[in-house]
């Protein structure tokens, strides 16, 4: 739930700061925010799952955004647009990480009616 909050107000003062990012670097901006994302809801089921581990946490979510936007920074040298591949890559993981989220917390109901069960036939 923690993440999910940090997102939430990380959102909430971006949008209140009213800084404006000039159009050029909106590419930029964007896989930054694609792979901050991506890292944040990895976060996140990696927490559900009781895996998760601060330091590859900060890790991930600075390096997954440097490494994003200096592949559109490199794309844009090389005249290749890399922003397509980052957002088909990003996009896919989100969708992913958002998936094994809804389905621990789908199941989390069902794990304990089924620990349930398993511990009335154990007393009999």
């Amino acid at each position: 739930m923690l993440p999910f909050i940090g997102l939430i107000l990380g959102i909430v003062l971006g949008v209140a700061s009213g800084i404006v990012l000039p159009y050029g670097y909106s590419v930029y901006a964007a896989m930054g925010i694609l792979a901050c994302l991506d890292s944040v809801l990895g976060g996140a089921r990696s927490l559900w799952e009781e895996k998760f581990h601060l330091l590859i946490f900060v890790t991930g979510f600075f390096g997954n955004c440097l490494i994003a936007m200096g592949l559109v920074w490199l794309g844009n040298r090389l005249g290749i647009d890399f922003s397509i591949a980052a957002i088909l890559v990003f996009g896919t993981r989100i969708f992913q990480n958002f998936s094994q989220i809804r389905r621990l917390w789908l199941n989390k109901n069902k794990k304990e009616d089924m620990i349930g069960k398993e511990q009335k036939t154990e007393v009999e």
